[in-house]
């Protein structure tokens, strides 16, 4: 269907002033596209999903973050795909952030530029915002280089990171600030089942540095929903995620929180427990990713940004939230917590 004039957006597009990008309040997160490891993705759902990219759009919340190892370029792919199929007025309120993986056997400058071109070839376009993915034990400060590079070969229009502590940031923004490039974000996982960011000063070095903050798996993947319970587990990887957060010894503070996110979504109009835990994200600052396979799921995300939370519900979700572990333990992430070379600290939440 085609627009006179496009709908007002409801979430402003991301937008890039001389390299540094002001993030929307939502994106759509492109994780499950193309995904078979972890989200059992199968090529039926295509048509589905490019119904969930369309209406996204057409709603005005064309930010769409994914990565080159997501389904190994496939989510890049589809969303080529998926844009090409748009009228032009729509196609053009589409932006793409997607990363580059740092993996072990690339260990220079020019990897991070081969890959942006890869990426830039899959997705037909150039990269909004290029990010590194996650930390690695050595070769960050040649991955840095490489941003900047991609940067200055016009490959990207702005650069980011994710995955990233406190130090690491701070040492990535004073690199990249050498050559007159802002660093725009740093893309991290956050939510009211890991707040972990916002208690370890994390968010808070972010935001002295001007580094916006992007919060990933802020349903902490879909635990948050209101789809499962104490009685009510999800299948797969999934399962032992919930079985420690209601069958541990947090099994009260957990009923509590989500106590409060009902009584939360009551007070607006009976909204979905998702729209009160992606409020509480953005009340946080941070631009929500959240997934959607499915027209349902996106609308029902879509709906988190007609609605706000009030500051006192903000400090009760607070309160409630503050009382449980970090869903996954820190210490337990894959990712490098060092790099060896230089002996800085790359990860810390």
């Amino acid at each position: 269907s085609s627009f006179a004039s496009p709908p007002v957006p409801l979430s402003p597009p991301l937008t890039i002033r001389n390299g540094k990008a002001m993030l929307p309040k939502m994106g759509v997160g492109a994780w499950a596209w193309g995904d078979s490891l972890f989200w059992g993705y199968n090529p039926k759902e295509d048509a589905e999903l490019e119904e969930v990219f369309r209406t996204a759009t057409e709603r005005g919340v064309g930010f769409f973050d994914t990565a080159e190892l997501y389904g190994i370029g496939r989510s890049e792919t589809l969303i080529k795909d998926f844009t090409s199929r748009l009228i032009p007025e729509l196609a053009s309120g589409t932006s793409v952030a997607t990363k580059f993986a740092a993996l072990p056997w690339r260990t220079k400058r020019g990897d991070v530029v081969k890959a942006a071109k890869d990426s830039v070839r899959r997705l037909g376009r150039p990269i909004d915002l290029y990010q590194i993915h996650f930390p690695n034990a050595y070769a960050n400060e040649a991955y840095w280089d490489g941003l900047g590079d991609a940067y200055e070969q016009g490959l990207v229009k702005a650069v980011g990171v994710s995955n990233y502590g406190k130090e690491a940031v701070r040492a990535c923004h004073a690199s990249l600030a050498r050559r007159g490039i802002p660093l725009s974000s740093n893309q991290i996982q956050m939510s009211l089942l890991y707040r972990s960011p916002l208690d370890n000063g994390l968010k808070s070095t972010c935001e002295e540095l001007g580094v916006q903050t992007i919060a990933y798996s802020p349903l902490a993947l879909g635990l948050l929903t209101g789809k499962y319970s104490s009685t009510r587990y999800p299948s797969g990887p999934r399962k032992n995620l919930a079985k420690k957060l209601w069958g541990g010894e947090n099994g009260a503070a957990a009923d509590e929180l989500f106590a409060t996110m009902r009584e939360v979504a009551a007070a607006h109009g009976d909204a979905p427990l998702s729209q009160v835990a992606l409020n509480w994200c953005i009340a946080q600052g941070a631009c929500v990713i959240p997934g959607a396979r499915s027209l349902t799921q996106l609308k029902q995300n879509l709906g988190a940004t007609e609605w706000q939370l009030t500051s006192a519900e903000t400090k009760k979700l607070d309160d409630v939230s503050s009382k449980l572990p970090p869903l996954v333990s820190p210490d337990e992430s894959p990712f490098p917590k060092k790099d060896k070379d230089t002996g800085l600290v790359m990860f810390d939440s």
